[in-house]
C-alpha cells in the first residue's frame, strides 16, 4: 500500500519512491479514461502520443485532446 503523499507510488527496498514511467500502453489507458482514449492508435502502442501531440503530461493531454 502506498504512503500518504506518494500519489500512488511506491518506495524500493532502499526507501527511494519509485518514479512514474510513461510507458504505459495506450490500451491500458483506455480501461481508464473510456475506449475512445486516443482513438485511431494501437492499444499496445507506449504513450508517445504525448510527444507526438505536444502534451507536456496525461493529465495535459487528457485536458486538450479527451473531451
Amino acid at each position: 500500500m502506498a504512503g500518504k503523499g506518494l500519489d500512488g507510488r511506491h518506495r524500493d527496498k532502499t526507501g527511494r519512491i519509485d518514479s512514474k514511467h510513461g510507458n504505459t500502453p495506450v490500451g491500458s489507458l483506455r480501461k481508464t479514461y473510456g475506449a475512445h482514449f486516443a482513438q485511431g492508435r494501437r492499444e499496445d502502442m507506449p504513450r508517445m502520443l504525448l510527444a507526438e501531440t505536444g502534451s507536456g503530461s496525461l493529465h495535459a493531454y487528457v485536458r486538450e485532446h479527451h473531451k
